[in-house]
């Protein structure tokens, strides 16, 4: 929007930005959720399960060719590929480590050669959410949840469930099986879908029109000195510097929770995300949670906050997998995996690979500590009934805010490398480097803190 005087930008805001974002986004996604809709009445006629796999196959695959015309050829490819797979080796009991071998091959050699990087990157959400299906799937057959390889049309019901196959969120096979019985609608499903897609465009807004204009207009800490202009990116010293920081991470964030609020909407549109108590239904899919993010009460509960879904199937299929190698190791693993499911990206790679240090040493000092003083201070926060002596005090109080503190300077270092069309190694090097690599000496300190009162 340029650089205003605040007065003007005020004026400026609503039809400049806030207007032109909810229509963009409404503008791209309206087919989407139309889709999303047709599919789940369909599956209320009571169809045959093959016309209802097959209507699934269907609406993923007009809404693949939506969002990426005939580049999807490509997620389909990998789909084939993972089925295949599975049918061969559908007497193995290894499936799930040998697919995800696999599977990351695949996308590595997507990233490398077979397609140009601007067009791959576009795709990486949908080759995500595939590549998660195909491999939940292969270690459930493997450990016996699912009790055969299913059918090549329910398999690609479940690769392309039209509610998940754009912007995700990951489901178990289980979880669609479920979703395409065709549940009766229900207030509480529609007041869940209304609620979703109102938040999401919410947070579309912020991430676009609040939070890169934070604090030069909407908290003007630094008077006009934080105006947006090519005086901005020249601006020193060392607080304006992460003023800065802490805006690219919190327009990160809420990018983050715009996609999550709308994989919500879309999922819950086409009927997955429920839990059944009795005879009720309750609609209750969580993506993210952005309060227990921009409040943290430590890293460990921003990383499982940030995408719940995928935070359970790293848990369930890798952290799980990778636990007979130690603690340590199953985390290294874990964040690995997820780096390489995210796609060839220096920053997400610094970033996640960082996180692995980060959680770790943050979650055995806190326990240490709260060994020590027997005090509620871990990592997550207790049950009622912990045995814990110290539960309220205000030093135990003092102690957690401490480490949300730290927490939120870790999420503003780490965030700090995003939202840039520069050079990405170079940037994310040079972000680190201008605010003095903190976190990692930060990190660095407690691990320090953590041998010496071992």
């Amino acid at each position: 929007m340029g650089a205003f005087s605040r007065q003007k930008f005020f004026q400026e805001l609503w039809g400049g930005c806030l207007l032109p974002t909810a229509q963009q986004g409404l503008e791209q996604v309206w087919q989407l959720l139309l889709i999303c809709l047709l599919c789940r009445l369909l599956w209320m006629l009571g169809l045959p399960s093959f016309l209802k796999h097959l209507v699934t196959v269907a609406g993923g695959f007009y809404t693949l060719y939506l969002f990426f015309e005939l580049h999807m050829i490509w997620v389909v490819l990998l789909s084939l590929l993972c089925y295949l797979f599975l049918f061969l080796c559908r007497h193995s009991t290894m499936r799930g480590t040998f697919l995800s071998i696999t599977v990351f091959i695949y996308l590595l050699l997507g990233e490398l050669h077979m397609m140009d990087t601007t067009n791959w990157h576009k795709m990486r959400g949908s080759q995500m959410v595939v590549a998660m299906k195909a491999i939940s799937l292969a270690f459930d057959l493997d450990r016996g949840v699912v009790s055969s390889v299913p059918s090549p049309l329910e398999f690609m019901g479940y690769i392309y469930f039209v509610g998940t196959v754009i912007f995700g969120p990951w489901i178990s096979f289980n979880s669609y099986r479920e979703a395409v019985e065709g549940r009766r609608l229900s207030f509480s499903w529609l007041s869940k879908v209304c609620v979703s897609w109102v938040k999401s465009q919410l947070c579309l807004v912020i991430s676009n029109c609040v939070a890169p204009y934070l604090f030069p207009y909407f908290i003007p800490l630094y008077g006009d000195k934080l105006l947006r202009g090519k005086k901005r990116r020249k601006i020193r010293g060392t607080p304006a510097k992460w003023l800065l920081a802490y805006e690219n991470t919190m327009s990160f964030h809420f990018s983050n929770y715009f996609v999550s609020y709308l994989s919500e909407t879309t999922a819950t549109l086409a009927g997955a995300g429920f839990t059944e108590e009795k005879e009720n239904l309750k609609w209750d899919l969580s993506v993210s949670k952005p309060l227990s993010i921009e409040f943290p009460r430590s890293m460990v509960e921003v990383v499982t906050s940030w995408n719940l879904p995928m935070s359970r199937f790293l848990h369930t299929y890798v952290f799980k997998s990778a636990l007979k190698f130690g603690t340590f190791s199953a985390i290294m693993v874990t964040y690995t995996a997820s780096a390489l499911l995210h796609g060839l990206s220096f920053h997400l790679g610094a970033v996640l690979l960082s996180l692995g240090f980060i959680t770790y040493i943050e979650h055995v000092l806190r326990k240490r500590l709260a060994a020590i003083f027997n005090a509620c201070i871990l990592s997550k926060k207790c049950l009622p009934n912990c045995t814990h002596r110290n539960k309220k005090g205000l030093w135990v109080f003092l102690i957690n805010i401490a480490f949300s503190a730290l927490a939120i300077l870790h999420l503003t270092y780490l965030g700090s490398v995003f939202n840039s069309s520069d050079d990405i190694t170079n940037h994310t090097i040079q972000k680190w480097s201008e605010l003095s690599w903190t976190s990692h000496w930060a990190t660095f300190g407690s691990w320090i803190l953590y041998r010496l009162i071992l």
